[in-house]
């Protein structure tokens, strides 16, 4: 057995399809179908059900992605711990919800140190990214602060202070209370925050309508089509120009932490030891950045 030929299996429990698979891995299909069924015959048994609608995995085919998530996992953290400790290479996959605005200058800097490493970025809402950092999917993630997770540890971003915004002419937060409520999908450590204020007011919001990005939210209540709880940071340009306004929620709930989630069992390579090194030292600039 070969590491590609679990490579394989994975992007075809992933994809669905041999056609998708070979498309995502830039390999010809019978290339695909012969590697499967060599796995196949050296497990001794059938890995994939064959059907008119794709391919989906046995129970013994379910078995086998999890010891090959395994595996696979070992084997990239077994290349990350033999890299140089004194210049960072390779892939470094990290996360971070969208709402962390002056991102793009922590990856700037890094980027610009460390030439040799090819970085990547994903956005997503908390729940998830910490999911993906457990199962290995990232080497990290930039999320809101929640209940620790045994297996994770957590470094101090930055504080920030969350208000609700509105258009123009919602003066009053009883006018807010009868507005639909803007937000990402469950999981988003912002979105807890509101529905907890919604629950201790004893409110039900008329309406939750869930966005994509943050773009898209903002535009949307700049237009008047409800309401959101976001970052004041994220839209105090636009409250200069008149788009939107402010409203003020008690600390309890406006007051909230980023942190920066790694695992805490995972080996703490050069590359991602000097990612961290990369916001933690420049903690003056990104409260420069961020204001």
């Amino acid at each position: 057995m070969e590491f590609k030929d679990l490579e394989i299996f994975q992007m075809v429990a992933q994809k669905g399809t041999i056609t998708e698979a070979a498309k995502e891995l830039s390999y010809v299909q019978s290339n695909i179908t012969s590697r499967i069924k060599k796995l196949e015959a050296e497990m001794n048994t059938a890995l994939f059900n064959r059907h008119n609608r794709g391919m989906t995995l046995t129970p013994e085919g379910k078995k086998l992605l999890v010891y090959s998530e395994k595996i696979l996992s070992l084997t990239n953290e077994m290349k990350k711990v033999v890299q140089s400790k004194t210049e960072p290479a390779g892939k470094l996959e990290v996360g971070s919800v969208e709402t962390v605005i002056k991102l793009p200058a922590i990856l700037s800097s890094y980027n610009k140190k460390y030439k040799n490493v090819d970085l990547s970025l994903v956005t997503g809402v908390t729940e998830q990214l910490q999911k993906d950092v457990l199962n290995h999917s990232l080497d990290g993630a930039f999320v809101t602060e929640i209940d620790q997770h045994p297996e994770l540890v957590s470094h101090d971003v930055f504080q920030e202070e969350l208000v609700l915004i509105s258009d123009k002419t919602k003066t009053s937060i009883e006018q807010l209370k009868q507005e639909p409520f803007l937000c990402f999908s469950k999981g988003c450590g912002y979105r807890a925050r509101l529905e907890t204020w919604y629950k201790d007011q004893n409110i039900t919001p008329q309406k939750v309508m869930e966005f994509g990005t943050l773009e898209t939210i903002i535009g949307s209540v700049s237009m008047g089509l409800g309401i959101t709880f976001v970052p004041k940071s994220a839209v105090s340009h636009l409250a200069e120009k008149g788009l939107v306004q402010y409203h003020y929620l008690p600390e309890k709930y406006s007051k909230i932490n980023t942190v920066f989630i790694r695992r805490k069992d995972a080996y703490l390579t050069s590359t991602l030891e000097k990612f961290i090194e990369t916001f933690e030292h420049s903690e003056g600039d990104l409260a420069y950045l961020l204001t």
